[in-house]
């Protein structure tokens, strides 16, 4: 019976594990209008994706206080395979503007972009990399 329960157990760990999605993990902005770039934690939100601000860079690469720390940037993204992210949204703090997004995962970089005004005006967030 103890074999049993502890097969169980590390069967369920081995499951959880499988389960963390790729994007998962710190990602660093690409400097905004202003020159200021942000760390992203990207985590599971139910079943969605999202990511927080958890740190945030000036132009020369020095962490600097802001009030967006602990805001949402990225929200309601679903894995469409094959790296592919789509369906949510991402606050960009420096235009104070919520795109419709979408991202692409490739390695170590994730390919940001979105557009707002049903698609009017679209803008290239550039490729966040993983720290």
């Amino acid at each position: 019976m103890r074999k049993i329960l502890l097969g169980l157990v590390l069967g369920m760990g081995v499951a959880g594990a499988a389960m963390a999605d790729p994007v998962f993990g710190n990602w660093r902005t690409e400097p905004d209008d202003n020159g200021d770039s942000g760390l992203i934690r990207i985590e599971a939100c139910g079943e969605k994706i999202c990511g927080t601000l958890v740190k945030a860079f000036d132009a020369s690469g020095a962490e600097k206080e802001s009030d967006n720390i602990g805001k949402k940037i990225v929200w309601d993204m679903v894995n469409e395979g094959d790296g592919a992210y789509g369906g949510g949204k991402i606050w960009a703090p420096d235009r104070d503007k919520v795109y419709a997004s979408k991202m692409q995962l490739q390695g170590d970089k994730l390919a940001v972009s979105g557009c707002v005004l049903g698609g009017l005006i679209c803008r290239n967030g550039g490729n966040w990399t993983r720290q």
